[in-house]
């Protein structure tokens, strides 16, 4: 039987519920439509679908690391949110200085304008939630 120090540390506490509900989300979100998008029309916005498609990774990796707990997990949802954040603010930035490099929009266009800023909002969240989890879970 496992014991209390065998187990990870929850990261799916209190608001890391809502964040696995919306990187959850966020991943059927990202991925369907860039699968769609890939598989119907790639020549079109071969950039922007591939980010999409990038993007859905990302999300669901940074999904199964809040639901595996840990603080190795921790750590690395961490980096990937954090490159997440760049990725969100180059693109959405990108996307707005050169609008004709993205003839389609991706997840992080316009700082993810079209998933109503969750896509750069999200990902602030989690960097603070999972900070504050490092310094109430044990080490």
């Amino acid at each position: 039987m496992a014991t209390t120090e065998d187990r990870p540390a929850r990261l799916i506490s209190g608001p890391g519920v809502l964040l696995v509900w919306l990187y959850g989300v966020m991943v059927v979100g990202a991925v369907s439509r860039s699968a769609y998008q890939i598989a119907t029309d790639f020549g079109r916005a071969p950039l922007a679908y591939t980010l999409s498609a990038v993007a859905g990774v990302v999300y669901g990796f940074i999904t199964y690391t809040l639901v595996r707990g840990g603080e190795r997990a921790r750590r690395a949802a961490l980096v990937c949110c954090a490159a997440e954040l760049v990725g969100v603010l180059v693109v959405g930035t990108w996307t707005l200085v050169e609008p004709s490099a993205f003839p389609d929009a991706t997840v992080w266009s316009d700082y993810g304008m079209g998933y109503l800023f969750i896509p750069v909002l999200l990902p602030l969240s989690a960097l603070y939630w999972l900070r504050r989890a490092r310094a109430v879970t044990p080490s």
